[in-house]
């Protein structure tokens, strides 16, 4: 359900920042029928033209970004020269050093700037002068010791829009509270609600905090100001709370709570495991099933597969769940997984095969929509990627550059913004850029 109202989210202000941009820059050919102009003759991408100042390092700022590099943004990379986002050398858990940053940062460019350096601070603001957006994750306070904070840059450049992405927001009694996803969740409540049922809070298998939290809620936040500057003409500081953003996926637990008064229990609510006919049910062969039957006609359905027609009307008896549920676990057994995939086959219902990920990357809906995409890397080949989950009809997002390497572009963006190539040569004798 959060995935369905995340991509209705995005499609809704991508197509409302095209309309608006081809409406402001575009208004005497829209207006002549004759033309034909569609999307694609007046933009390539619904982001083509907006530059963006990457400052992030890790996950959250990465896909953030990476999102709007895949629908037309000039997205520049800026890194620390010789160390790099640390992404690119982060193991954590995985053989391959930097597998992170290399699912994470394709359509970009890389720079290599130091900008505690007068001269390389120098050359952020003349970046500035000229772009759209900068976003960045430091703790607040880092950039104003930079002195690149928002309000320093806003004078060079009225139209900017400055995104910081941070654990828990530019003000308020955490805000430089060290943190992490873990830690964002668990005080959003979100941790607390996750788990089985009389056991610890668990652990989720994605980054819920950084990635729906952060990247998520970054995008959307630059749009919606991106969207305001075209009535205003000007910027604004757009400030994402990675514990802010966590807290705003808990309609569901916050409404049980209010309604009841009491703290919803882990494994134990509508959704989460009170319910025989929403349920992972473990098959034959160690197999996994998830069951979501919550419509009556779903269940109906299912108990008819499962031979127990005389469980239907127990479909929502609380005291009567604890008996369904062992019922149904005692089926699901009897059968390996692809037994009960064969009878479900065709029946109007709610059930899916929990899947590893090598199972996802080859699913058919999965390569039907075109979910998994690669691009040419050069010292790796061929790179597997999620491909961009927006789906446009005009103006689609696509990969069309891999990650960079580190200050691969420094020279090329120094001299789009007027450096020649003597002083590009001096600032790396100097060390204010990487070495070339």
């Amino acid at each position: 359900m959060i995935a369905d109202c995340g991509l209705g989210i995005w499609g809704l202000w991508f197509e409302c920042f095209v309309l608006n941009s081809i409406l402001a820059d575009k208004k005497s050919a829209i207006r002549n029928p004759q033309s034909a102009i569609r999307y694609t003759d007046i933009f390539m991408k619904p982001l083509d033209g907006i530059t963006v100042l990457d400052l992030t390092r890790l996950l959250p700022g990465a896909v953030a970004t990476m999102m709007l590099g895949d629908f037309g943004a000039n997205v520049i990379k800026i890194e620390e020269p010789g160390v790099g986002d640390p992404a690119r050398q982060s193991r954590a858990g995985i053989k391959q050093p930097g597998a992170y940053f290399l699912a994470t940062n394709r359509n970009k460019r890389s720079i290599a700037i130091n900008l505690k350096q007068p001269a390389g601070r120098e050359i952020f603001l003349k970046l500035v002068e000229n772009a759209d957006v900068v976003v960045e994750g430091f703790r607040p306070g880092v950039m104003d010791r930079l002195r690149l904070d928002y309000e320093t840059l806003k004078r060079i450049n009225s139209r900017l829009v400055y995104c910081a992405i941070t654990g828990y927001g530019q003000d308020g009694p955490y805000r430089e509270k060290a943190g992490h996803d873990i830690n964002y969740i668990s005080i959003a409540g979100l941790l607390g609600v996750n788990g089985v049922k009389g056991g610890p809070p668990t652990i989720p298998g994605v980054q819920i905090a950084d990635l729906a939290g952060g990247s998520m809620h970054a995008v959307i936040g630059i749009l919606l100001a991106l969207q305001a500057r075209q009535r205003t003409g000007e910027g604004q500081m757009v400030d994402v709370s990675m514990m802010d953003g966590s807290l705003a996926m808990m309609f569901v637990p916050f409404a049980a709570y209010l309604a009841n008064g009491t703290q919803p229990k882990r494994g134990a609510e509508g959704l989460t495991g009170r319910y025989a006919c929403y349920h992972i049910y473990e098959t034959k062969d160690g197999r996994f099933l998830a069951l979501g039957a919550l419509e009556s006609k779903f269940w109906e359905n299912a108990c008819r597969v499962l031979g127990r027609e005389d469980l239907i009307e127990k479909h929502f008896v609380d005291d009567q769940q604890a008996e369904c549920t062992a019922i149904l676990s005692e089926i699901f057994r009897t059968k390996t997984a692809d037994d009960w995939l064969r009878a479900f086959d065709g029946v109007d219902t709610c059930i899916a095969l929990v899947k590893d990920i090598s199972e996802m990357i080859d699913d058919p809906q999965v390569k039907h929509r075109g979910l998994i995409a690669e691009i040419d890397f050069p010292a790796l080949g061929r790179l597997k990627q999620i491909a961009p989950t927006v789906k446009l009809s005009a103006t689609p997002g696509e990969l069309q550059s891999p990650p960079p390497l580190l200050g691969e572009h420094t020279s090329e963006v120094l001299r789009e913004i007027g450096y020649t190539d003597d002083m590009v040569d001096q600032l790396a004798a100097e060390g204010v850029i990487g070495k070339l």
